[in-house]
């Protein structure tokens, strides 16, 4: 063992599991969120924890959404851009397959919040 050892174990530890606080969305409402979802058809592209039928798989599945650092693999998860992201994501993303919702900013904020749900950590 060299003597860089203990100091590659700790490195490697801090790269495992972070205890990050949960998201959350002043004055959103989860519940409201996933009736949002479901009304809208969110599943009918992505496999949605909540949402048993449809399931789709043109997305990719929102599970563990909530513990994800990047929406789309390419922005940071953060709030105002998920938000941004659901109501608009080829203004974000041009060439995403997703395209513009017709819900509300609160509405997108309901499911932003319903989504910062989904953390399997």
């Amino acid at each position: 063992m060299t003597r860089w050892a203990p100091l590659a174990v700790v490195l490697l530890a801090a790269c495992g599991e972070k205890t990050l606080p949960p998201r959350t969305i002043a004055g959103a409402d989860p519940a409201r969120g996933l009736a949002v979802i479901e009304r809208v058809g969110c599943a009918a592209c992505h496999a949605i924890p909540g949402v048993d039928w449809p399931r789709g798989r043109a997305g990719p599945s929102l599970d563990g959404f909530g513990a994800s650092p990047l929406i789309a693999g390419r922005l940071p998860n953060r709030p105002d851009l998920l938000t941004a992201w659901l109501l608009d994501p080829p203004s974000l993303a041009p060439g995403t397959a997703m395209p513009p919702s017709a819900i509300s900013e609160a509405e997108a904020r309901d499911v932003a919040a319903y989504l910062y749900t989904l953390d399997d950590r």
